[in-house]
């Protein structure tokens, strides 16, 4: 069982910038696959990043590139996203997970989640 605790959440002025940390327990991080999702009021939860067990293989929803990038260190058992030139359309509670993978591979499916990170973006 994987436990996992996001931080680094909070309020930024547009064009501002944030860096979000998931830190992982329980489990072997570098086994796992790992993504950051998002959910606005309102709206569905949606996918934001993924990254591979290795960091070598990383996956951004459209809405994320260019401006966002996962990383992770597998030393401190954490995960990344930092997230430049932020919008008003942000804002969200950002969650982060985690899945066992076989190869070091990304994936949009989850299996563990921690209880979310609220950004919020004032224009």
């Amino acid at each position: 069982q994987v436990q996992l605790v996001e931080s680094g959440g909070g309020l930024v002025q547009a064009g501002g910038s944030l860096r979000l940390s998931c830190a992982a327990s329980g489990g072997t991080f570098s086994s796992y696959a790992m993504g950051w999702f998002r959910q606005a009021p309102g709206k569905e939860r949606e996918f934001a990043a993924a990254i591979s067990w290795s960091g070598g293989n990383t996956l951004y929803a459209d809405s994320a590139k260019g401006r966002f990038t996962i990383s992770r260190d597998n030393a401190k058992n954490t995960v990344y996203l930092q997230m430049n030139s932020l919008k008003p359309e942000d804002t969200a509670v950002y969650y982060c997970a985690a899945v066992w993978t076989l190869t070091d591979t990304v994936v949009v499916e989850y299996d563990y989640w921690g209880q979310g990170t609220q950004v919020t973006v004032s224009s």
